[in-house]
């Protein structure tokens, strides 16, 4: 049984939303979510909650149900509040800067790395070290900040490289951290 999908979702004030056969639109304070939903699963609109139903018990649409009140769950949040992922950049002499709308990455290459953000997503670099990847679509934000970090992902010994903020590294001993038998 799907516990998620049986959830309502609330509607926060200054969001509207548009039902029109399988396709929903949500349009809030930071801009406007379209998505195109299973034509199995069906969404009503009724007291400020969004609920999402299923036609049958079978294991797709269990498992349909779910998906549909998550993604729709997370435009609403989207277009209310936003998404941001934080990217931390370990190592001597490895930088970011904003040139324009690109982001600059120097990270241990002969060369700089260079990123463009794709539409609808914010890049933000504070100080040296840190970039903030923010926008209203949660897989959009996810995703640029996983091809961000894919650049250089931090080493497991010394730990110099991109890493999210909320990651923990466990650092290897190496060599000098083996026991003799």
């Amino acid at each position: 049984m799907s516990r998620i999908g049986l959830r309502p979702i609330a509607i926060p004030e200054g969001t509207e939303i548009k039902i029109d056969g399988s396709e929903v639109v949500v349009k809030g304070g930071k801009g406007e979510l379209i998505r195109r939903l299973h034509p199995d699963m069906s969404v009503t609109l009724e007291n400020g909650h969004l609920i999402v139903t299923r036609p049958t018990d079978s294991k797709i649409h269990r498992s349909l149900h779910g998906l549909t009140r998550s993604l729709l769950a997370n435009m609403v949040t989207g277009v209310s509040e936003g998404f941001e992922r934080v990217l931390e950049i370990n190592g001597v002499g490895y930088r970011a800067q904003k040139a324009g709308e690109k982001l600059t990455l120097q990270v241990g290459y002969a060369n700089t790395v260079e990123f463009s953000p794709p539409p609808g997503i914010d890049i933000g670099v504070e100080g040296t070290n840190r970039v903030r990847v923010s926008g209203i679509d949660k897989q959009a934000v996810g995703e640029t900040a996983a091809r961000i970090r894919a650049v250089r992902p931090a080493d497991s010994y010394k730990g110099k490289g991109i890493k999210y903020s909320e990651e923990v590294l466990h650092l290897k001993p190496g060599k000098a951290g083996k026991r003799a038998k």
